[in-house]
């Protein structure tokens, strides 16, 4: 049996990409997921992963994980959804369409000049109606595999890992609450004893790794990276500017952890730390960047349904390369390049 830790990113509608790697990987009998750290739609992929999991095994997980991404996309009937597969452009051209739509512009211009404040009684999260609908009981269970959940405190600017009865709906929605489209989600902290403000976890840590360097789990992270760290092209519309911002600051944190783990395995290496001394992390990802960046910013925050299930699509094509690329090497090496990954 292979054991491995899992660690999503976030970005959004662009979770459904995550959605399609999980569904495969979860077909490999021998292959076993001890841990998952997840953040924003990462996070949201863990919790359906995890409480399917408890309520019905491999299957289950699957299943919840589809009914998660149907309520993502507000997609009740999948042969509307079929239908609409078969008949419309690729990704990348509807992707265009919905950056070109009037809706799209007018709530894009709105945002820059509204807060989720100005609302008053008015406002709402539409997370939280799918969010309320976990199981909690099985997400907090310490059967199965563990889950982190991560968020960025605001007033501190730190990253806040909830674990176990930590991971409530308040949690998950903290850890998905872009601050230009929701309010801050406030949250007890026991540790404390004070209240924290809590916004999208990928500021800080997306996802984070650190929670699966524990001496209990597995030696193999496995991330789900679903925004391009590379771009040939420099941006210079003003919706291809905000997309590159959107998708440096997202990936800075992970870069430098991964960074971290490279120095420490050179200092392994060239002899400058003891073996043993501390856990020698073997990283893999699974990820495709031709796909995702024929995306963009508004994809992210529009759940498009022939979006959200091409990317499935694409996920479950991404996680079959890597298995067949790079599954005999998990428990003996990494397969990513950190070097060239973070260079």
């Amino acid at each position: 049996m292979l054991r491995i830790n899992l660690a999503l990113q976030g970005g959004g509608a662009h979770g459904a990409f995550t959605w399609g790697v999980l569904d495969r990987l979860l077909q490999e009998d021998d292959l076993k997921i001890e841990a998952i750290s997840g953040t924003s739609a990462g996070a949201l992929n863990g919790a359906a992963l995890k409480s399917g999991y408890l309520g019905g095994g491999r299957e289950g997980a699957r299943a919840t994980l589809d009914w998660l991404w149907a309520q993502m996309g507000a997609a009740g009937d999948m042969r509307l959804v079929n239908w609409l597969l078969a008949l419309s452009p690729g990704a990348g051209t509807v992707a265009r369409m919905i950056e070109a739509s009037f809706p799209v512009s007018l709530a894009d211009t709105v945002s820059r000049v509204l807060s989720p404040y100005s609302y008053g009684p008015f406002y709402m999260n539409p997370l939280q109606r799918i969010v309320e609908r976990f199981d909690f009981d099985r997400v907090c269970a310490a059967d199965g595999p563990a889950l982190f959940v991560g968020a960025t405190n605001v007033r501190t600017g730190k990253v806040r890992i909830f674990a176990g009865d930590d991971i409530t709906p308040d949690a998950l929605l903290a850890s998905a609450c872009l601050p230009n489209l929701f309010r801050a989600v406030e949250i007890h902290d026991p540790e404390t004893g004070e209240t924290g403000a809590y916004w999208d976890g990928g500021y800080t840590g997306n996802p984070a790794l650190f929670p699966l360097f524990d001496n209990g789990l597995p030696n193999d992270i496995v991330i789900v990276g679903i925004n391009p760290v590379q771009r040939c092209k420099v941006p210079k519309a003003p919706q291809e500017i905000q997309n590159r911002i959107n998708e440096i600051s997202f990936n800075s944190s992970l870069l430098r952890e991964i960074r971290s783990i490279k120095m420490v395995k050179d200092m392994l290496d060239d002899g400058l730390l003891e073996r043993g001394t501390l856990k020698e992390i073997r990283l893999h990802m699974v990820a495709d960047d031709s796909t995702m960046r024929d995306l963009s910013v508004v994809t992210k925050m529009v759940a498009s349904p022939v979006i959200l299930y091409r990317l499935k699509d694409a996920g479950r094509a991404a996680a079959e390369k890597f298995l067949c690329d790079c599954k005999p090497g998990i428990g003996r090496a990494d397969t990513l390049d950190m070097a060239a990954f973070c260079g």
